[in-house]
C-alpha cells in the first residue's frame, strides 16, 4: 500500500459541508484537506494520485444493519462475510455493523465468539457487531455490561417471532434497564409478534398462502402499536430506543410524537422501504417470495411519509437489512405457506447507489445523503469521526462516486451471492467508481482490486447522541 494518495479535482461531500478539494492520505487516515487549486494542495506530492475532477469524493458509506450467514427459517443468508462484504465495497460501503447471534439456552459471549470466528480474516472491509439478545436473564444482562466495556455497545430484541428471537415486555424492561445503566443502545424489532401469528394461522386456514399475503397479515397497525410499547418501555426504564426497519407511516407518526417530547428515540429506514411496495409481494408466479421481509412491505403511500420523516430527522438513519436467500432453494421452501419464506433481501451493494437517486429525485439533499448513509450511523453506533467522515484524523475510507454515469441494477451484474436482484431492472444515475479502505484501494476504476483479511473488527464506543 502506499504510504501516502492524493485525491484532486473533487468535489468533498460531507454531512457537514461541500467543498472542492483536494485530500491527502497517509499511513491509512486522512492527513489534510484543501481547497483545490490553493498554494498549500498545489504544494503536495504522493505516490498514488486519483484524478477525481468532475466526480464526488464521499466518506465510506457505514452499513449498520447487515445479516451475513444469518440463521433463519432452517437455512442461512446467503452472504458469507467474504462475498458480503466484497459486495458492499463495490456499492460504496466500507464499514457494516453486523449482528451476532445469542442462542437461547447459551451465552452472549458464546454467540460473539461464533461470529468473530465466522468473520476473522474474511473480510474486505471493516465490521463491528451488535449482538442479538435472545434470552434475556440474570446472566446475560451481566454480560451486556462485559460486552460494552469490549465495545459491543447495542443490543438487539424481538417483540416478533415467538418461539425463536421473541422477548416479552418484562424481559425488554430488564434489557433496557441494563442499557440504562451501561450505556449501551437497545435495538428493537417492533412487530407485535403474538398477534401477527394469530392472523397467520387465519390466512393459513383460510387458504390464503402466497406471498403477498405475508405483507396483509403483518398489518401496519401492529407495527406502529409495538413501535408505541417499546418507546413507553424506553420511558419507563429511561433507556434509548433506536427502531429498526421501519416501514409504516404510523410507526413513523410514534417516532416523531416520542421525539417531539424530547426522548432519545431514534429510527432506521431501508431501500426497499423507499423503493419497492406491496406491488412486488403480489407478482405472479410466486416471484412475490423474492421480496418477503420482516417488517412487510408496504402500500406504495407509505413511502411519503418515509422520504419527509427522512427529512425532518424522525427517521435519522437508512440501514439495508442485508439478509439475503436465494429464490431457488431458499425462498421456494415457502411454496405454499408465505410463513415460511425466509425473511429477508439482498441490498448491501445497492444503498448507496439507491439514495443518490433520491438526490437525484429530489427526495434528499447530498449532504443528507451523506448524512443519514455515512454520518449518523457512525454516531449512532460509536465509529464517528473514526468513520463517517472526510477530516483530519479520520480513517481513509474514501469513495470517489460519479454523478453522472448511469446504471441498470442486476443479478447479472452485481457482486452479492444472491440469484436475483430486488431491483431488478432499475435505471439509476450515479455509480460507486473507486473506494479506498483505510487508504487501501479495494474498488479502482470498477476493478475489484481488495482482498479478504484487509477488513479489521472495530469496537464501538456508546451512542455519540448520548453524551
Amino acid at each position: 500500500m502506499s504510504t501516502r494518495t492524493l485525491i484532486r479535482g473533487g468535489l468533498v461531500v460531507t454531512a457537514a459541508e461541500e467543498i472542492h478539494a483536494d485530500v491527502l492520505i497517509e499511513h491509512g487516515r486522512i492527513a489534510a484537506l484543501a481547497a483545490s487549486g490553493t498554494t498549500a494542495a498545489s504544494a503536495w506530492t504522493a505516490e498514488h494520485v486519483i484524478d477525481a475532477t468532475g466526480k464526488y469524493v464521499i466518506p465510506g458509506g457505514v452499513d449498520a444493519h447487515t445479516h451475513m450467514e444469518f440463521p433463519f427459517g432452517g437455512t442461512f443468508s446467503a452472504d458469507t462475510f467474504e462475498t458480503g462484504t466484497r459486495a458492499a465495497a463495490w456499492g460504496g460501503t466500507t464499514t457494516i455493523v453486523d449482528f451476532a447471534v445469542q442462542g437461547v439456552g447459551h451465552s452472549l459471549r458464546g454467540g460473539l465468539d461464533a461470529y468473530h470466528a465466522k468473520a476473522d480474516g474474511k473480510c474486505t472491509i471493516d465490521y463491528a457487531f451488535h449482538m442479538i439478545v435472545s434470552d434475556v436473564n440474570e446472566r446475560t444482562l451481566k454480560e451486556m455490561d462485559l460486552l460494552v466495556e469490549e465495545g459491543v455497545t447495542s443490543f438487539k430484541l424481538f417483540m416478533a417471532y415467538p418461539g425463536v428471537f421473541y422477548s416479552d415486555d418484562g424481559q425488554i424492561l430488564r434489557a433496557m434497564q441494563r442499557a440504562s445503566g451501561n450505556g449501551g443502545l437497545i435495538m428493537m424489532h417492533a412487530e407485535n409478534g403474538i398477534a401477527i401469528d394469530v392472523l397467520v394461522e387465519q390466512a393459513l386456514a383460510r387458504g390464503e398462502t402466497d406471498p403477498r399475503y405475508h405483507g396483509e397479515v403483518r398489518k401496519a397497525l401492529l407495527e406502529a402499536e409495538a413501535t408505541h410499547r417499546a418507546i413507553q418501555l424506553a420511558r419507563v426504564a429511561d433507556a434509548p430506543l433506536y427502531v429498526v426497519h421501519v416501514s409504516a407511516a404510523e410507526a413513523v407518526a410514534e417516532l416523531a410524537a416520542a421525539r417531539d417530547k424530547g426522548l432519545h428515540v431514534f429510527g432506521e429506514t431501508c431501500p426497499q422501504y423507499l423503493f419497492l411496495s406491496t406491488d412486488n409481494l403480489a407478482e405472479p408466479a410466486f416471484e412475490g417470495a423474492k421480496y418477503v421481509c420482516s417488517t412487510p412491505l408496504r402500500p406504495r403511500e407509505h413511502q411519503a411519509a418515509l422520504w419527509r420523516g427522512l427529512r425532518t430527522n424522525d427517521l435519522q438513519v437508512v440501514s439495508t437489512d442485508h439478509c439475503p436467500f436465494c429464490f431457488t432453494g431458499q425462498k421456494e421452501l415457502g411454496r405454499g405457506d408465505f410463513s415460511k419464506i425466509p425473511n429477508g433481501l439482498p441490498g448491501v451493494e445497492n444503498r448507496m447507489d439507491l439514495l443518490h437517486q433520491a438526490v437525484v429525485d429530489g427526495h434528499l439533499s447530498r449532504r443528507r445523503w451523506i448524512e443519514i448513509a455515512c454520518a449518523t450511523p457512525a454516531r449512532m453506533f460509536g465509529l464517528y469521526p473514526k468513520k463517517g467522515t472526510i477530516a483530519p484524523g479520520s480513517d481513509a475510507d474514501v469513495v470517489i462516486y460519479d454523478p453522472h454515469a448511469e446504471q441498470v441494477i442486476s443479478a447479472e451484474t452485481h457482486h452479492m451471492n444472491v440469484d436475483y436482484s430486488a431491483y431488478e431492472g432499475k435505471r439509476v444515475t450515479g455509480r460507486v467508481e473507486t473506494v479506498l479502505s483505510r487508504g487501501e484501494t479495494v474498488i479502482d476504476h470498477r476493478t475489484f482490486t481488495g482482498r479478504p483479511g484487509h477488513g479489521l473488527y472495530t469496537p464501538r464506543s456508546t451512542c455519540q447522541y448520548l453524551d
